[in-house]
Parts: structure tokens; C-alpha cells; sequence
């Protein structure tokens, strides 16, 4: 939804905040208790402009009377501070301008980039002025000043001009994130970057890697280079991938899921698979109450902690098969008595997994990392409980002992978005999952639409830090990396419109779409 403005007026609806802007360093309106300026002559006489169409919209647009802006090869990108360089070189060279670094001066035609460093001011906001035949983008980030940037380049491919006036804007969400599912499927280094490439200009800041799982383990490893599989990554590409990421200002966010999902671990040390009482193996489970099965998997995450620099890690912990059976004490007695051993005499089989979850929390934060994991890593009525900077993914109700999202949110748990019933996108959809739709994601998905179709209360939204579209390869031949591509493009889309503004969009599905169309 946009914010209307005319006339230095805002008009918006009832009740609708708009958070802290970033400042305009005095290229804003001017204060709308003016008397308004004298109508143009007729020779100079411009309609007011409208709003840019962009997706994400843009959040505020103060409509002026200009005749805009639109790039020339004479025309200059200039910054206030060399912290904007690399964003001063991209949109330069995407719209054909001279690159010109810090200057004072002004020339007709300059695009100036202007890092304000408001300290009050969420740091991925700007404002976009475009008067007097120049634009400046400004903000206290480098990453709000990247957004500004983003907007311009869609105005221009959508319009070949950007309108006279001010766009103030900022995320109503600090988690946008796409998650890739690559170790049941290889993607190349190329198809990871041009995805990259397309999360940034949409305002995207997440890209989590699930990199090891029962089918795969997919990025080259000094430690353990025996669970490697044949088609992988090397940490060349991933480091390429990773400074990509970086420069559109998007976190990647890698996750080793334990103690499930771990069978190409298992594969190269079957001493560490977990079995059951009978002696039968238990697929991509591995033993927790062996000391060796901590020991690689911290080795592993030791070894990833430097090949990824960002703030966050997700440690899994969905999915453990010692939890899906009706008794796991009986049917895991080693499990049982390492428990009880650990935690004490009335410890189960979820204390000691917990207990599992909190040590590899222990060994990523020693890495100045945030940890999360999936929701069902999370037990009700454990004497052992998650550690409460643990952030919860929160993807399904559907699992054995299943608790609402609520439940987690009461708790004051900080929570990201991952409802698989809109945002999971499974190859082949097995199961009962069936392909996500753009439409049903504008239509009908918030990100306080935790679990199935329902809202949780408002009063939850600060504790929900945002959402993640997810593509799992289950079936991993059902579709090729173009399909995946293809597949994803407009859900991806109306994704990110709902996690900037979660507010009812301006535009119908069909607008929409046309408009995705128009700036592809």
C-alpha cells in the first residue's frame, strides 16, 4: 500500500504508522502548514506525479509537479561517503551512468548518494528525492541507501523515468528470506548467484543454504572431506556466492541440520547411526549419546563458521526419528539412560535432544552467531528447554505433540515465518504439499499467518521478525533448476510485498502480476 501525498499533504488511512524514516536532509516537502505555492505557469505546468511501481511498493510517495528524471550517459553518480561505493558502481553501471565517487559538487542529471547516519532511523529506510532534475537517495544504512537504489533502477525499467517527488520507505519486517534446499539438489554456483542477483533488487536480505541432509552433503569440507558428495560446491564458489550476497545486502544463512537429517554424515561413520532396540537403523538419525556424534558435528560447524560470516546459523533440529514413536524410552533405551545420565533421573529422550540443541547453540554463538531451529526442535514439558535467544522457525503443526504458535510467542520467543502451508515450495509435492501460488501468498498471507491460514493476534507482531519462502527438493528430479526458477518467481514476488508491507496492497492479483511482468 502507498501512502498518498499532494500538495505536502499526507493522506493515508485511519490508524496507519509509518515507523522512522530516514531523513531527507532537506529534500523533503515542504511543511504542510505553508500556504501553498502558486500554481505553475502554463508553459511549465506538470501533472502531479504518481507514486513509482515497484514490488515491493514503495510505502509513502509525496507527489510533486516536474518533469522527472531519466538517465543520460553524461549523467553522474556521486556519493557523500565511500561507504557507498560498491552501491554507487552497481546502479551506475545498470543504468549506464559515469561513475563518479565522492564529489561536492552539483551537476545537472547527478544521482547523489548520501549516507545521513541517523541513529533514530531503522536502518534499512530511505528517502528517495527526485527534484530539480537530479535524484538523491539517501539513509543511515548503507542497506537502505542499496533499497533506494533498487527502487530507482525498477522505476526506471518500468516508466524509463523516475517521477518527480519524495518516496520515504522502510520494511514493516527485518527477515526476507528465500531458503534453498541443496542437499537433496545440486544448484551450480551460477544459478545460487543469478538467484542472489533477483532477491536483491526485490529487497530480499536472507539467503539460508541447507547444504547437508539424508541425500547429500554439498559443500567442500577440509574436516570431514569424506562426507562430501560427488556434485558440490566448492569454498571458492561459496565464498564468491557469500561476497555476491554481501554486496545486495543479503545475509546467507547456512544450515547443518542435527541430530536428523544427517545421513550423508552417517554414510562415511556408520558407528554413529542411531538404532532401536531391535538393532534397526533409524534413517539420518544419528546416536546423541555418543560423544563422537557432537564431535563431528561441531567440527562441521567450526569449519562453516568462517566461510560464513553472517550474523545468523540455523542449527535445525527438526525431525528426529528417536521422537516420532510412541514410547522412545522404550524403543531407545541407550538414548534413555544417557539422558537420565546427563540431566538427571527423570530426563526423556526430548531432554537429552534438547540438551543436543542447546550444546551446538553453545558452539555456533562462540562464533558471535544468533542460532535458530525449526519449531518441532521445540518440546513441550521438557525439563530441558531451548535456550531463549534460540529463534524459531516456524514451519509446520502438523508433527506428533504439535504446539501452537502462540505458544512459543507467549513465551517472548522471537519467531521467522517458514508456514508451509503457503511458503514451501516441495518438489514433486509429495504428501499433501501441493506448489505455492503468488496469487494465495497476496491474497491471503501475512506474516502473522503462522500455521495453516489463521492469524495470530497483533499484539504478537513485534515478537514475529519476519518470513522465508522455502524450496525443499524432496523429489529432486521432478523439476530442473530453470522450472525451480520459474516456479518460484511470483510467489517470491508476492512474498516480499507482504513482508515490506503487510498491509492489504493497492494493486489487484492481476496488477500485480502484469506489473512483475513489466519490470522482469
Amino acid at each position: 500500500m502507498v501512502a498518498a501525498v499532494a500538495a505536502g499533504t499526507l493522506v493515508t488511512g485511519a490508524g496507519v504508522g509509518l515507523g522512522l524514516w530516514a531523513a531527507s536532509d532537506g529534500d523533503g516537502p515542504a511543511d504542510s502548514t505553508t500556504a501553498p505555492e502558486a500554481s505553475p505557469s502554463p508553459s511549465r505546468s506538470y501533472p502531479l506525479s504518481r507514486a513509482p511501481r515497484t514490488i515491493p511498493a514503495v510505502r509513502e510517495h509525496t507527489a510533486e509537479r516536474g518533469p522527472g528524471w531519466r538517465p543520460e550517459r553524461t549523467h553522474r553518480v556521486v556519493v557523500s561517503d565511500g561507504a557507498l561505493a560498491d552501491e554507487g558502481r552497481l546502479i551506475a553501471g545498470e543504468l549506464g551512468l559515469a561513475y563518479a565517487g565522492e564529489k561536492d559538487d552539483e551537476r545537472d542529471g547527478d544521482l547523489r548518494l548520501v549516507l545521513n547516519r541517523d541513529a533514530g532511523a531503522n536502518p534499512e529506510s530511505y528517502t528517495m528525492t527526485v527534484r530539480g532534475g537530479r535524484v538523491t537517495v539517501s539513509g543511515p544504512g548503507e542497506a537502505g541507501v542499496f533499497y533506494g537504489t533498487r527502487t530507482l533502477k525498477q522505476e526506471i525499467r518500468g516508466a524509463g523515468a523516475a517521477s518527480e517527488g519524495v518516496v520515504r520507505d522502510e520494511p514493516a519486517k527485518q527477515r526476507r528470506g528465500l531458503m534453498l534446499d541443496t542437499a537433496r539438489k545440486h544448484f551450480t554456483a551460477d544459478w545460487i548467484e543469478d538467484r542472489i542477483r533477483e532477491l536483491g533488487d526485490l529487497k530480499f536480505n536472507e539467503l539460508g543454504l541447507h547444504f547437508s541432509d539424508d541425500q547429500g552433503f554439498r559443500i567442500e569440507s577440509d574436516s570431514h572431506p569424506e562426507i562430501v558428495s560427488r556434485e558440490h560446491l566448492t569454498k571458492a564458489q561459496v565464498k564468491k556466492i557469500v561476497d555476491l550476497a554481501a554486496s545486495r545486502h543479503i545475509t546467507v544463512v547456512p544450515e547443518i541440520d542435527s541430530p536428523g537429517h544427517l545421513g550423508a554424515v552417517i554414510a562415511a561413520h556408520p558407528d554413529l547411526q542411531l538404532r532401536d532396540v531391535n538393532g534397526r537403523v533409524v534413517r539420518g538419525a544419528i546416536d546423541i549419546s555418543k560423544a563422537e556424534s557432537a564431535e563431528i558435528v561441531d567440527d562441521l560447524l567450526n569449519e562453516y563458521a568462517g566461510l560464513f560470516p553472517g550474523g545468523r546459523w540455523h542449527l535445525g533440529g527438526d525431525e528426529y526419528q528417536a521422537l516420532v514413536v510412541s514410547d522412545p524410552e522404550a524403543s531407545f533405551p541407550g538414548l534413555a539412560a544417557a539422558a537420565r545420565k546427563k540431566h538427571g533421573p527423570g530426563a526423556t529422550v526430548a531432554d537429552l535432544a534438547t540438551g543436543w540443541l542447546n550444546d551446538r547453540a553453545v558452539t555456533i554463538r562462540a562464533h558471535d552467531r544468533t542460532p535458530r531451529a525449526w519449531n518441532d526442535g521445540f518440546f513441550r514439558d521438557t525439563s530441558v528447554r531451548v535456550a531463549k535467544d534460540v529463534e524459531v522457525a516456524y514451519w509446520t503443526g502438523k508433527e506428533i505433540g504439535a504446539r501452537q504458535p502462540v505458544e512459543y510467542l507467549e513465551e517472548g520467543r522471537e519467531v521467522v515465518n517458514y508456514n508451509d502451508e503457503f511458503l514451501y515450495y516441495v518438489l514433486g509435492e509429495p504428501q499433501t504439499f501441493v506448489y505455492p501460488t503468488g496469487e494465495r501468498i497476496y491474497e491471503q498471507w501475512t506474516p502473522r499467518v503462522l500455521r495453516g491460514t489463521t492469524a495470530v493476534p497483533s499484539r504478537y507482531d513485534d515478537r514475529i521478525l519476519g518470513g522465508s519462502f522455502a524450496v525443499w527438493c524432496d523429489l529432486a528430479g521432478s523439476q530442473t533448476a530453470e522450472q525451480v526458477a520459474s516456479g518460484i518467481r511470483l510467489p517470491l514476488r508476492a512474498t516480499v510485498q507482504k513482508l515490506w508491507d503487510p498491509r492489504e496492497p493497492e494493486l489487484t492479483w492481476e496488477e500485480f502480476r502484469n506489473l512483475a511482468d513489466e519490470l522482469d
